[in-house]
């Protein structure tokens, strides 16, 4: 089977446990980190979502023990914490639309009878249905983000243990209308993380992936 330079670097990508606390990322390469975050897909292109990028050392040590102990939170170069709106106003989707409009001059007739329509959808959901969905449009900027760093040979760690309420508080997070729901040091590997070396456990192709032809 054919390797392409992307799915080496797939290979190359797994779930750091130990960073080099000395290696630091570049203001470059955060900076494309930054960008793929803001051009990560989201349902209806609402982007509900909000990225915090940690590079306070005292931050990063206060969420440790936050999250379960896990020195990577501290160690690594950056932390990312990724956030949900907590609600999502009329005002909010209508901040959208005037944006697509601006951007693409798209017209009124257009426009207004999908705002209308998206507006009387999430006032029909309940808070927790709204928060689920935003929760997964974190997972895909996280996923996004998770290949981008391979690509870019950064080093990451998804993380979902962690205190949400702990770091909201620690964050501030509530006056911005805001909630924790994922986390993800970025940073570079410790030369003598042994998780480094293992090899990949996954099921083979088959069993995974279905095919439908003509």
């Amino acid at each position: 089977m054919n390797t392409s330079l992307s799915t080496k670097q797939l290979q190359w990508r797994y779930a750091t446990k130990k960073f080099d606390s000395e290696q630091k990322i570049s203001e470059q390469k955060l900076d494309i980190i930054k960008e793929s975050f803001n051009l990560t897909a989201t349902s209806y292109g609402l982007q509900p979502i909000k990225l915090i990028v940690v590079s306070n050392k005292d931050i990063q040590e206060a969420l440790v023990a936050q999250s379960w102990n896990q020195r990577q939170v501290a160690d690594a170069s950056h932390l990312l914490i990724f956030c949900i709106e907590k609600k999502l106003s009329a005002e909010y989707i209508k901040t959208y639309f005037e944006r697509v409009k601006d951007i693409r001059n798209t017209p009124d007739e257009i426009i207004k009878p999908f705002q209308k329509f998206l507006i009387e959808d999430f006032e029909a959901k309940t808070t927790e249905d709204i928060q689920t969905w935003s929760t997964n449009q974190a997972y895909l900027a996280m996923g996004n983000l998770l290949t981008i760093c391979a690509l870019e040979e950064i080093d990451a760690c998804p993380m979902e243990g962690f205190k949400p309420e702990e770091y909201d508080k620690i964050l501030g997070l509530d006056k911005q209308n805001l909630k924790s729901v994922l986390v993800m040091p970025i940073g570079y590997r410790a030369k003598d993380d042994m998780f480094a070396s293992f090899k990949k456990v996954r099921r083979p192709m088959e069993e995974t992936i279905i095919e439908i032809k003509k």
